[in-house]
């Protein structure tokens, strides 16, 4: 069942799940710096990567509101599995890159 718009917005600004959506920007910037260079729009990956590593606080914060509204986190709110919020993670930040 989605989340109601008020347990969106406070998912949305709560400092635990920020915590968590960080660890997994983190992630998924190691993850990038490690793929091949031949990876499609790999230099836009490559320099989104660098800046999460640069300032994790900041890119966790711009991405904790569109995770919020992925499927899969207002299904299951805070209580998400690592894996679940990882993948969530993954697909918002491949839309800003």
């Amino acid at each position: 069942m989605a989340m109601t718009y008020t347990d969106s917005a406070g998912l949305m600004t709560d400092s635990v799940f920020r915590g968590r959506v960080k660890v997994a920007c983190l992630k998924y910037a190691d993850y990038i710096h490690h793929e091949a260079n031949t990876t499609p729009a790999h230099t836009s990956r490559l320099r989104w990567a660098q800046q999460a590593y640069q300032s994790p606080d900041e890119t966790a914060g711009r991405v904790q509101p569109p995770t919020v509204m992925d499927q899969a986190v207002q299904d299951a709110g805070a209580t998400i599995t690592d894996a679940a919020l990882q993948s969530a993670v993954e697909g918002v930040v491949n839309t800003f890159i």
